[in-house]
């Protein structure tokens, strides 16, 4: 029990910090996404999360994919993904479903 609480609370502190990218970016449409080669899993059940541009310093940076623990037995990762809006491009950060 103890376990999967300090494996939600990883996943939940993550998607915080993917929220914490920048909220709408007033620049030009992000780069296409970056095809990285994903390689076998470090771990039985292991997740992949896909890597996502982010805008900082004025440009568009890279954030590269990473293994995870799924938080709960069942779980999917739902990816971020970058949406157009009226006032920029807003980051809708990934999360656990």
């Amino acid at each position: 029990m103890k376990k999967y609480f300090f494996q939600f609370l990883a996943a939940v502190m993550i998607s915080l910090g993917a929220a914490g990218c920048v909220a709408v970016v007033r620049t030009p449409a992000p780069p296409a996404p970056i095809y990285e080669v994903i390689g076998v899993a470090p771990f039985p059940g292991a997740v992949w999360i896909e890597g996502h541009w982010v805008y900082r310093s004025g440009g568009w940076r890279w954030v590269r994919g990473h293994w995870a623990r799924r938080p709960w037995r069942g779980a999917v990762w739902q990816r971020g993904h970058w949406r157009e809006t009226r006032n920029g491009w807003k980051w809708i950060p990934g999360h656990w479903r």
